[in-house]
């Protein structure tokens, strides 16, 4: 129970990586508000559904003042919302571009810029946003979802800085996933799978329990003295 008594939002928590998260959060003792414009693929106790757009500001404020009026203080932040729009740059149109900078960038900016000083005022708290290891080495095809995956790994270190300043304790880290198998990957052919796992010390792909195991550490008190840090949850990946 290391999240006992500890209220947390988790962004694009319908499926995949954030419902995995919004679960096991849960099994730890977590009030869960599960944040996405899709219902929730799942039932788990202590975990509730909230329809949320993270571009649209005014639905974020929503979100916030109804965590802090329902539960008095938002103890853990995740950013876990983002979509791809793969294409080579040279094909890349306006609106590819516009938005995967809107939902993995101005998405994580929007909750965030509300929780953070609230989590500051309140003595301290843990903001988690998602990154990919495609944002540490950059990858052919992706220019748009790369760009704003580095740019997570920048708002990280900043706001490890702002928001821990006049004792604030608020620890900011971001975790870089590898290749994962969530539903995204399951419609990749096996040939590119294999090839994918070869890429890795491990030989094989992640599995979404072992980036949710790496959140919850990153949440609870155990990672006291974390903060700012880029953690790379990859298998030990060669790009």
């Amino acid at each position: 129970m290391r999240l006992n008594g500890k209220l947390a939002i988790i962004t694009g928590a319908a499926r995949g990586l954030g419902g995995e998260m919004a679960q096991l959060f849960a099994r730890e003792g977590a009030k869960v508000i599960a944040a996405d414009m899709m219902e929730l693929s799942y039932e788990a106790e202590n975990v509730e559904h909230f329809k949320l757009n993270v571009t649209d500001t005014k639905n974020c404020e929503e979100l916030f003042d109804y965590a802090v009026e329902k539960y008095g203080k938002i103890d853990i932040l995740v950013n876990n919302a983002g979509i791809t729009r793969d294409t080579m740059t040279k094909k890349m149109t306006d609106e590819q571009w516009d938005l995967v900078i809107d939902v993995n960038l101005k998405g994580v900016f929007n909750l965030t810029r509300l929780v953070g000083p609230h989590m500051q005022s309140n003595g301290g708290g843990s903001i988690i946003s998602i990154s990919s290891v495609v944002g540490v080495f950059g990858n052919i095809g992706q220019a748009n979802y790369a760009a704003t995956k580095a740019g997570i790994i920048g708002l990280t270190k900043t706001w490890a800085k702002e928001f821990g300043m006049k004792n604030g304790n608020v620890r900011v880290n971001c975790i870089a996933p590898g290749y994962t198998m969530t539903d995204i990957l399951k419609t990749v052919p096996q040939d590119l799978l294999d090839k994918f796992a070869t890429m890795t010390m491990l030989g094989r792909l992640g599995q979404p329990i072992e980036i949710a195991n790496a959140a919850l550490f990153l949440a609870s008190d155990e990672a006291s003295y974390v903060t700012g840090q880029t953690l790379q949850v990859d298998g030990g990946m060669r790009l």
